[in-house]
């Protein structure tokens, strides 16, 4: 990486020499025939250009970063009228008067400021550029801290759901176990990814459903529903099942009363609309829900869906509602 950067910066300068001669070459052609020869014309213009390249790198590897950069502002300016009158000084030579190092100086002056513009233009890219990168690091490493978390949560869940089967020697305990690895291998293979198809992952809610639906047996009703098209559209994976996890556990889990749970999705104009909704009972404490999946989801959309997603949970007398709008994107554009 560094001799990488060693290598731009290196290229970046000889580029400047050679374009400042070039203009300076240009520059100077009105005047060629004030040379004795072209040589002389050609040498004329380099040395303009090395006093000029000269003042300048002077004032971006010395004085930028060792005085400015230190906010020794004085003592920069100073030094860089002195490494300026120093350039003056060798292109005049060994014609040396006050007059020719006054109209250099002021050319110079010109020159200097110019390569100033173009060195803190490119360094307040360069520092825009390396924040971002911070920034998409810093994010990455935090969704997949977060995605790290999903994985043990849902499966300390799904194994409560096979703990209670067993204990009731219910018969479906064996085939629960087999949706439950299925289940398993999906997360873990969705989980590599930054985004799955929508009708995947749904897919994958509705069968955790029926998992927990047998789970529960006649005490709770679930209804699951689907309205739109959504084959050509991608989410990022694991996102809404904790709001199911959630109805589940705060809502029929809780109680041995009948419960019910319904989770309506539709599509309309590239946005998901997920509305969850699950009962309560007076015989249940009232829970704050903050729990680990609750708060990690809320963390995962506000960072991949900072701007295109609007949530909001009302948690009513008798019933706990989640109302969840994402702008998801389709998998074609």
């Amino acid at each position: 990486m560094m001799k990488k950067s060693l290598r731009n910066t290196l290229l970046i300068n000889i580029g400047a020499f050679v374009l400042v001669l070039i203009l300076e070459l240009l520059g100077g052609w009105m005047l060629i025939d004030k040379h004795e020869t072209l040589y002389s014309f050609y040498l004329w213009g380099l040395s303009f250009t090395i006093s000029i390249m000269t003042v300048i790198w002077i004032n971006h590897f010395i004085l930028i970063p060792y005085f400015f950069d230190k906010k020794k502002y004085i003592l920069y300016g100073f030094l860089l009228i002195g490494a300026i009158l120093l350039g003056a000084s060798i292109k005049i030579y060994p014609k040396f008067n006050w007059i020719g190092i006054t109209k250099m100086s002021s050319f110079l002056i010109y020159t200097t400021g110019t390569g100033m513009a173009a060195f803190f233009l490119r360094r307040s890219v360069l520092m825009q550029r390396q924040k971002e990168e911070k920034e998409k690091l810093q994010k990455d490493m935090e969704l997949n801290y977060l995605k790290e978390q999903v994985n043990p949560h849902f499966l300390f869940n799904s194994l409560n759901s096979i703990y209670s089967l067993s204990r009731q020697q219910s018969s479906e305990t064996p085939d629960v176990v087999m949706q439950l690895s299925e289940l398993m291998r999906y997360q873990l293979e969705s989980s590599k990814k930054e985004t799955v198809l929508l009708k995947e992952e749904l897919e994958f809610i509705e069968n955790y459903l029926l998992l927990e639906e047998k789970r529960l047996s006649k005490r709770c009703t679930i209804e699951f529903l689907i309205e739109g098209e959504l084959s050509n559209y991608k989410i990022a994976p694991m996102l809404l099942i904790p709001f199911v996890e959630n109805a589940i556990k705060h809502g029929a889990q809780a109680t041995n009363e009948q419960s019910t749970i319904d989770v309506n999705i539709s599509i309309k104009n590239s946005k998901l609309h997920v509305h969850v909704v699950n009962s309560k009972h007076n015989t249940v404490a009232k829970s704050t829900r903050t729990g680990m999946g609750l708060e990690n989801v809320k963390r995962r959309l506000n960072l991949l869906y900072s701007n295109a997603h609007v949530l909001e949970i009302n948690d009513m007398e008798k019933e706990y509602h989640v109302n969840l709008t994402i702008a998801i994107t389709d998998k074609k554009k």
